[in-house]
């Protein structure tokens, strides 16, 4: 299995258009060692011919034509995208579809909560038809694992996540399962299992045990303390209420990470205020002492 990291970024990307926190305006003034990054997306294939993405963040058109798969020229109109899942109905994981709309159709795999906001709060399956027919709606159902026809060794195993809905979602103060999913994939033919998680804010000893199973964690990497973005100005919200684990403090992140001991660590969705996003940082010190890597656009994994 081949997984290819196109977007490492929470939503707004690093650095932040509009924002000067000590990332941001450190990274622009070059004193700061770091790598800018795009939202987050991830690829997935079997033969690294078809390709399943993992959301379309705002930033796709950028991600498809840095990775050069993705347009392999077999045909006067080509793409390397056989299927989109949607993890959640987050703006920063869904307007790539607008980006894509020269595409459709499109085949596009999410739950029925995520369905139920794309249809109506933020309604692109609806202006998607438009386009060609627009997008094909296949149902993620909580309690079973499903396969795509374009890529049939690689089996999908959907997770509902302790999470939130997006802002503008008419439940957003009342979750429901399959507002936030994760997702198991397995290589029928290698064995190779990852466990991909962006938007994870609570990891229960069910939830433990699925990740004990798997080789590599892809996981939250949001925030280093849960009152970040308060504490540098930029935000009036805690990581848990916008549904996210922090990787510091007691319960965190890296106290979950330090009970698996065999698997790839890899941190994703990482926030512009994060300073493991600082090279130099002892928080990014601490990553490489407890054997954490920090994904960055372009990383390749393969399973």
């Amino acid at each position: 299995m081949f997984v290819q990291i196109l977007g490492s970024a929470a939503g707004g990307g690093f650095p932040q258009w509009n924002c000067n926190c000590a990332n941001c305006a450190g990274f622009r003034e070059g004193s700061l060692r770091a790598k800018a990054r795009t939202q987050s997306s991830i690829a997935i294939s079997a033969d690294g011919v078809n390709w399943v993405l993992c959301n379309t963040s705002p930033d796709i058109r950028a991600q498809l034509a840095s990775f050069a798969p993705m347009q392999p020229g077999r045909a006067l109109r080509d793409t390397g995208i056989s299927a989109i899942i949607l993890m959640d109905s987050q703006i920063d994981h869904t307007t790539g579809l607008l980006m894509l709309r020269e595409g459709c159709p499109h085949q596009v795999w999410c739950t029925d909560m995520v369905h139920e906001d794309l249809s109506s709060g933020f309604p692109l399956f609806n202006m998607l038809t438009h386009w060609n027919g627009g997008l094909n709606w296949n149902r993620i159902e909580l309690d079973r694992s499903f396969t795509i026809a374009a890529c049939p060794s690689l089996r999908f195993t959907p997770l509902p996540l302790r999470s939130a809905a997006p802002p503008y979602s008419p439940h957003r103060f009342d979750p429901h399962p399959g507002d936030n999913i994760g997702l198991i994939v397995e290589d029928l033919n290698t064995g190779g299992k990852l466990f991909y998680a962006p938007g994870l804010g609570k990891v229960d000893a069910p939830l433990l045990e699925m990740m004990a199973d798997s080789d590599c964690l892809l996981v939250d990497g949001t925030l280093w303390d849960d009152d970040e973005m308060q504490r540098r100005g930029v935000g009036t919200r805690t990581g848990r209420e916008m549904g996210h684990l922090a990787q510091n403090g007691p319960g965190g992140m890296l106290e979950v990470l330090e009970q698996l001991p065999r698997q790839r660590k890899v941190l994703i969705h990482i926030n512009n205020t994060n300073p493991i996003l600082d090279e130099d940082s002892p928080q990014r010190a601490e990553l490489a002492r407890r054997n954490v890597e920090v994904a960055y656009d372009g990383m390749s994994i393969v399973l």
